[in-house]
């Protein structure tokens, strides 16, 4: 909250959610304000704004993949001007998900692994869909009526 119009916006912000909280349909279920019953001006908002604000969202996409002059990171998940030194979190993603972060960091993880192993599952892959398809076949073979 370094810009002021930060903290002016979480004001408003507060204000329009105690409005929709005060109002009749929802205003019935609120058994106890804990944190701002005796809040009123807005200097008291700001004052429990820089007290409880926090995030509850996984940030994305705050560090560049690429190769451009923008990117922080290579396609290797490199530290452009830094040896040894990977970033292998959210933050290195272009765009933020529809659902939770912790399943794809963890395949950035696994991915990353190989990179810095210098491994390449891809063979691996293309061997199991072989065999995969081996094994249609072969199904599909099975169920064909022989000639007689």
């Amino acid at each position: 909250m370094k810009d002021p119009r930060d903290l002016d916006e979480l004001v408003e912000g507060f204000k329009l959610t105690r409005k929709i909280m005060h109002a009749p349909a929802l205003a019935k279920w609120i058994l106890k304000d804990k944190f701002t019953e005796h809040v009123r001006t807005d200097d008291e908002i700001r004052e429990v704004l820089r007290n409880r604000v926090d995030t509850v969202y996984h940030p994305t996409g705050t560090c560049k993949m690429g190769t451009d002059s923008m990117a922080v990171v290579d396609p290797q998940l490199r530290v452009h001007g830094l040896e040894g030194l990977r970033i292998v979190d959210a933050s290195a993603m272009p765009s933020l998900i529809g659902g939770n972060t912790n399943g794809p960091v963890m395949m950035m993880a696994e991915k990353a692994v190989d990179l810095i192993r210098g491994v390449s599952r891809v063979p691996a892959l293309e061997q199991a869909e072989h065999n995969a398809r081996a094994r249609q076949e072969h199904l599909t073979q099975a169920l064909v009526p022989q000639p007689v």
